[in-house]
């Protein structure tokens, strides 16, 4: 009988090799202009297989950051006060080790994949079902009625809009050490104002 862990751990190298081979070939050819047949042919694969990894072919692009799907619903999920100060000390600690996540890094690897993400409507659009998919797992911690969904989608677009501002300014040339700070301050107000304007009962993890 074959090895489970084994079959699993081919899989995701699957999903790495395949993924890492079309990202290259859309950073070097530009997304629209690289089809899916290319990238079956370049990973040595069918396109019928490439197909049942990845559904979509904006989802060879998002399989990197599928990983921080739900992120901020395991933050609030493992933290033991309140959950808006879990979130602000988690955006807070990715910013000193400047995480890609937070939008605050100039690693080459790292900008040329954002300006494919952000400067692709297509992937722009199919990003935001992961931003949903993220909102509903983070409103389900909170309690998952109205109320939750409503403190999710406020937090979600928090954490959104300070990652693409730093992106942005990154982007156009400054230097991490001079975005820091005002990435810091931004999202002290920021969290600052969340924790403030939520029900008491959505920001404290006392709801799970």
């Amino acid at each position: 009988m074959s090895d489970p862990g084994l079959r699993e751990r081919k899989k995701q190298r699957m999903y790495e090799t395949v993924s890492d081979i079309a990202v290259r070939l859309f950073m070097e050819k530009g997304f629209d202009a690289v089809s899916v047949a290319e990238v079956a042919a370049a990973a040595e694969i069918s396109k019928p297989t490439l197909f049942r990894y990845f559904p979509a072919k904006e989802d060879l692009v998002l399989y990197r950051i599928a990983d921080h799907e739900g992120e901020a619903a395991r933050v609030v999920a493992a933290a033991e006060g309140a959950a808006v100060e879990a979130l602000r000390r988690h955006f807070l600690e990715g910013l000193e080790r400047a995480d890609p996540v937070t939008g605050l890094s100039d690693h080459p690897d790292v900008l040329a994949f954002h300006s494919l993400l952000y400067g692709t409507p297509s992937l722009v659009a199919r990003a935001y079902t992961h931003q949903e998919r993220s909102e509903a797992a983070l409103a389900e911690v909170l309690g998952g009625d109205l109320d939750a969904r409503l403190a999710a989608g406020q937090i979600m677009a928090v954490l959104r809009v300070l990652a693409l501002e730093n992106w942005r300014r990154i982007a156009a040339g400054e230097r991490v050490a001079d975005v820091r700070p005002d990435a810091v301050a931004a999202a002290e107000r920021a969290f600052g104002r969340l924790a403030a304007g939520l029900p008491p009962h959505l920001s404290t993890s006392e709801t799970r």
